[in-house]
């Protein structure tokens, strides 16, 4: 890792003193803004990150952990926030929690005012979008750093990634649709260009692949909104389509809610699995079959993980892939719906 720039190298880029350059960090009202400006743009070239608790950091652990998340409306993220936030308080460690609301601008404002404020550890549900940036800035400071539920930087090595088995989970839902001989089996909901819907839909590209039926991809965002479009639209123009498997359980509840609409009863005309398994799967009806990703678990290990690296050294394998399986409910033939 290259040596972390200093004030020093600040000051000598604007081409100020060290002692003006202090100023300017601590936002003294004697320092006039062209000054600070020039200050703010050599700290930006030779990319130093002020930190406000260097000097506790360099006496003893402060105890306190950045969660950066990429949708908190989402409740998979929630649980996930809330499992790894008690888990790391039961240990003596603080979380700060912020949500980008998947915008890389908002994620490099809220990892870089977590670095100027001494987190020990970062564990970031990455936005995309981000050029490497934040990720860089990162690096910098020395910030141990994982990587959960979504890859956006490909140097694990420093920045290791853990997720669950998605490739595995839509495998096992896509063998057991296929189980009922459908016509046509979709994919529905996930942006094309993200990695994480590619990596949802591997299992169930190869095993359309192994049972010689050709894929169908309904792309567009992971929300209630566009599932309940997506229902409207296969029935309108792809009648032939009888099952499907969603990106994540949100798009699964708004595909119920518009065939509720077209009165077209899931779990017998149409067969459909979501992924994730939130809580509301077994709420409602019919009730949802799912993949099953242990997300509450999962962000329990995640906190074991990280205080491994930050207490003993501990450094995670560069990529894990946690324990997934499918919960077969009314939607996918699990007794008659009515």
């Amino acid at each position: 890792m290259e040596r972390r720039p200093t004030i020093i190298d600040v000051a000598r880029v604007a081409g100020i003193s060290k002692s003006t350059v202090s100023l300017v960090l601590q936002n003294s009202p004697l320092v006039k803004d062209e000054t600070r400006r020039l200050v703010r743009e050599a700290m930006d070239k030779v990319g130093y990150v002020y930190n406000r608790a260097a000097a506790n950091l360099r006496s003893s652990n402060v105890g306190l952990i950045g969660l950066v998340i990429n949708d908190l409306r989402n409740p998979f993220f929630t649980e996930f926030a809330t499992s790894l936030q008690m888990a790391l308080s039961a240990r003596g460690y603080a979380t700060v929690v912020a949500n980008t609301d998947e915008d890389p601008a908002v994620q490099a404002q809220v990892v870089g005012a977590m670095i100027e404020h001494g987190v020990s550890a970062l564990v970031l549900s990455p936005a995309y979008g981000d050029d490497g940036g934040v990720f860089d800035a990162i690096a910098r400071g020395g910030i141990p750093t994982m990587q959960v539920l979504r890859k956006v930087d490909p140097r694990v090595e420093q920045f290791p990634f853990a997720a669950p088995d998605y490739r595995l989970g839509s495998l096992l839902a896509t063998q057991h649709l296929l189980s009922f001989a459908p016509r046509r089996i979709a994919f529905v909901g996930g942006l094309a260009d993200r990695a994480v819907t590619r990596e949802r839909m591997t299992g169930y590209v190869e095993a359309l692949a192994e049972a010689g039926m050709e894929p169908f991809v309904l792309s567009g965002r992971a929300s209630r909104t566009f599932g309940s479009e997506a229902a409207d639209e296969l029935a309108r123009t792809h009648p032939e389509i009888d099952a499907a498997i969603c990106f994540n359980d949100l798009v699964a509840l708004g595909m119920l809610s518009g065939f509720a609409r077209l009165n077209r009863k899931v779990g017998q005309d149409f067969r459909m699995v979501g992924f994730d398994d939130i809580e509301e799967c077994s709420q409602v009806f019919p009730t949802l079959s799912t993949v099953h990703c242990g997300i509450a678990e999962f962000g329990q290990g995640i906190a074991a993980t990280i205080l491994g690296w930050l207490e003993e050294g501990k450094r995670p394998e560069p990529e894990t892939f946690t324990a997934v399986e499918l919960v077969i409910r009314d939607t996918s033939g699990l007794g008659d719906v009515p």
